[in-house]
């Protein structure tokens, strides 16, 4: 087999290879034969069909299949004698001006860049230091208050932070559409989980008030069949509540895990769950700076193929993503149909 090794750029190859055609003839010739002992075809018994007649009916397709492995085959040899780390998957094409009686063809490729670490001794990193106070500790305290927030119902208007329970149904021009009615949905007002309009129309609201009001919903809105459009609610209020943040106090401790209700034990196991976490905040901060230190002084040239493999991995990951949610792709062509299936070493030749 000859073969000859050109370096197109700094990271792309290009080896030329070719094999006798009486190899691939031979290995042909082979595979029908034993073809011939397995076949069935009508008219025929079990292992009498003509050879000349499974050549007709497989040939082309036992050729390709020979083809792509000798191709496979010779590229692999040349790749383990050259020492070559190949990145990616190859582009092979056959050659027009092969000699007589041979079969040649040439793969183009990349192979993963020499990388040589920089000096990084010039580069300064500071690390950052916090000290946790009782004000953090305070802070973290209310957060777990409001985590922990129930609600009770009261006789007021709504507000800011009330939980409104409603019964609605919409209309754009008088028609109802679809996902545009409700029973005994909760909004939180201020929660930011309906649209803005929405929760403006329930503000000031009581139980039993029947309110009606108008939502411009979004161009962009995910119901393609609604955006853009204003409709026309009627929400029935059933209740009104009002939010309750537990009293920092020994039954707000055990239920933090405190077995006593003490409060200053509480806090202290509090800080020291900040200050691991600040710690490890800081830890990774850190890291991520040496790394970039470290980048900034490596160039490094990326294969190409490699960051086309990993867009299309993530395109592929966003795609199931979507999918899952029930997001139909094809009304989605920003995002492109990409494929993972690896090119067939054949698929070029007839």
């Amino acid at each position: 087999m000859q073969t000859q090794l050109e370096t197109i750029s700094s990271l792309e190859r290009r080896v030329t290879m070719a094999v006798p055609s009486d190899q691939i003839e031979k290995e042909v010739n082979e595979r029908l034969k034993r073809l011939s002992g397995t076949v069935r075809m009508a008219g025929f018994r079990p292992g009498k069909v003509p050879l000349k007649i499974i050549s007709q009916q497989y040939g082309p397709q036992v050729r390709s299949e020979v083809v792509g492995d000798a191709v496979q085959k010779a590229f692999t040899a040349v790749v383990n004698e050259q020492n070559l780390r190949v990145a990616g998957y190859p582009r092979i094409e056959p050659k027009q001006d092969a000699e007589a009686n041979t079969l040649a063809f040439s793969a183009t490729f990349e192979v993963y860049p020499e990388v040589k670490p920089g000096d990084v001794s010039a580069a300064r990193i500071e690390r950052p230091t916090l000290q946790v106070s009782d004000a953090e500790i305070d802070k973290t305290i209310e957060i777990m208050r409001k985590q922990r927030t129930t609600f009770r119902e009261v006789s007021r208007a709504a507000q800011n932070g009330d939980r409104v329970t409603v019964d609605f149904t919409g209309r754009i021009d008088g028609v109802e559409f679809a996902g545009g009615k409700g029973s005994g949905v909760s909004v939180e007002l201020g929660g930011g989980r309906m649209l803005p309009d929405f929760e403006a129309g329930l503000a000031g609201a009581t139980a039993g008030q029947t309110k009606t009001f108008d939502v411009k919903f979004p161009d962009d809105y995910a119901g393609k069949e609604v955006a853009g459009k204003t409709a026309t609610f009627e929400a029935a209020v059933t209740k009104v509540e009002e939010p309750v943040l537990p009293e920092v106090d020994a039954e707000f401790a055990r239920s933090l895990g405190v077995a006593d209700g003490d409060i200053a034990k509480m806090r202290e196991e509090i800080r020291g769950n900040v200050e691991r976490e600040v710690k490890k905040r800081i830890e990774n901060d850190v890291k991520q700076k040496v790394m970039q230190a470290l980048v900034d002084a490596t160039p490094v040239e990326v294969p190409k193929a490699l960051v086309e493999m990993e867009t299309q991995r993530l395109v592929q990951s966003a795609r199931a993503d979507l999918e899952a949610r029930g997001i139909k792709m094809d009304n989605c062509p920003s995002i492109p149909k990409c494929s993972s299936r690896r090119p067939s070493a054949a698929s070029r030749w007839g």
